[in-house]
């Protein structure tokens, strides 16, 4: 029952990520690294599938290693949540929900900022080239 529990998390994790690929605003590689953590806790043919992935391996391994975000992916996040910060203005929302949220976006993106740097993904981006 246990590892059903973890199975079912892992799947509605990737999921998530899957929507976040296309959905602007909705991050991809946290609900990744989410996925991989219930992945190493009840399925591990995933788990190395995941952490084996040509494209978000790397910064999957890089992230449990030593918790590192890539530059690029900071920047594409942060843009990300002004830019959904900025939507969430011009909505209906009630002002709470849109100083909440604001809030909480920013203070993510200084979260993701004082996390250590990994030139690793970058430099195999590079050398793809």
């Amino acid at each position: 029952m246990r590892i059903f529990f973890w199975r079912i998390l892992v799947i509605f994790f990737l999921i998530l990520a899957m929507i976040g690929a296309i959905l602007p605003g909705m991050p991809t590689t946290v609900f990744l690294i989410l996925a991989a953590w219930a992945a190493s806790k009840g399925w591990p043919s995933m788990d190395a599938w995941l952490l084996n992935h040509p494209k978000y391996g790397p910064t999957l391994r890089q992230w449990r290693e030593n918790g590192s975000v890539p530059r690029k992916a900071k920047w594409i996040a942060s843009i990300m949540m002004l830019i959904s910060a900025i939507i969430m203005l011009f909505t209906t929302a009630p002002f709470w929900v849109k100083l909440m949220t604001n809030s909480i976006m920013f203070v993510v993106a200084i979260w993701l900022w004082y996390r250590p740097e990994s030139d690793f993904v970058e430099k195999i981006d590079m050398e793809k080239d």
